[in-house]
């Protein structure tokens, strides 16, 4: 049984991953600012079925507010800490930029200090598929360069990425950051596209289709990523290579116990195809409003997950049309349609 801090327990993949670990006898002490960026009772609802454990508990507080977090911290005496909040939305850093320098960036600086302070064992921070860019060589391999990105949310996030390497550096703090790669499932975000489709759907309104259909991503499922978070956080925590040789596409650093591991299904799928599974999973029909293609976006996403297995031997699998069945269903029984 370990202690186990988790920053965003009321979002959507934080929820998922308290609902493992505690499903496996963990003691987990959730953080979570409850922010309106959307539907707050989504999230309190979340949280209420988290709270039905007696191994669980809770903290609101804003990732900036430094001495709420190391309150909640210090009280926790976690071993991990798995750090998942933040502010999410490529879009929506379009229109408010500063939201995502305070909670991604300041917010995520004080939960490094704290993860100093207490020495945890693993140090585990949420980065972003966002952070590749402009690459187009496909599949992205987490030894690509990540040195062009496309909003403020993925600088944001590649920002954080270059402070975890130092802290594991300066304080030999073992340190993971994983990008993910479109997740999708059951409890999801309101505001990813998957969701907005199926709503629109039922409601009889059309749905906006960016660079007029002509996107791919790599779909992973909700329960295939906390899997794989679980399974590095407590079997593969990084260590300092003592002779600075690395092993050949392992992206650990030559001077520090830090890694970055991608997250994804290792598929590339049509977001037509998508839609597709979604129109199937309701037997109705999707009125599209085929669009260009926003700023920001990138026409296609694909994550080469090799490195994930050899660390776990786990890869996610979940088709992404099982996936989007689970999800109608889920909306379905959540929202009585």
């Amino acid at each position: 049984m370990a202690r186990i801090f988790i920053t965003g327990t009321a979002g959507f993949i934080g929820f998922h991953l308290a609902q493992l670990l505690l499903s496996e006898g963990h003691v987990v002490h959730g953080l979570d600012g409850m922010t309106d960026y959307y539907d707050v009772d989504l999230k309190k609802r979340r949280h209420a079925i988290l709270l039905q454990s007696p191994n669980f508990q809770m903290t609101e507080a804003m990732l900036e507010d430094c001495p709420a977090v190391d309150k909640a911290i210090d009280a926790c005496a976690p071993d991990y800490i798995v750090h998942l909040a933040g502010q999410a939305g490529v879009r929506y850093s379009l229109e408010n930029p500063r939201a995502y320098v305070d909670a991604n960036v300041t917010g995520t600086f004080n939960i490094m200090e704290a993860a100093r302070r207490h020495k945890v064992k693993h140090l585990m921070m949420a980065s972003t598929s966002s952070v590749y860019g402009a690459n187009t060589d496909m599949p992205f391999a987490e030894t690509d360069k990540a040195d062009t990105p496309m909003t403020i949310y993925a600088a944001t996030k590649k920002a954080t990425e270059a402070m975890g390497h130092s802290y594991a550096h300066l304080y030999d703090l073992p340190t993971t950051m994983f990008r993910f790669f479109t997740v999708y499932g059951p409890w999801g975000r309101p505001d990813m596209a998957y969701f907005k489709f199926v709503n629109a759907i039922l409601n009889g309104k059309a749905i906006d289709v960016y660079n007029h259909g002509e996107m791919q991503r790599d779909f992973t499922y909700v329960t295939d990523l906390v899997r794989a978070i679980r399974l590095l956080m407590l079997d593969a925590a990084p260590e300092r290579p003592a002779d600075r040789q690395v092993p050949e596409g392992d992206s650990l650093s030559p001077v520090a116990p830090f890694r970055v591991v991608n997250i994804g299904n290792s598929k590339s799928e049509r977001l037509l195809d998508f839609i597709e599974a979604i129109e199937d999973a309701l037997g109705m029909k999707a009125t599209r409003n085929m669009m260009e293609i926003q700023p920001g976006d990138v026409p296609a996403t694909w994550a080469n997950a090799e490195l994930l297995e050899r660390l776990t031997q786990y890869r996610p699998q979940t088709d992404m049309r099982d996936g989007v069945k689970q999800f109608v269903a889920w909306y379905r029984d959540y929202y009585q349609v």
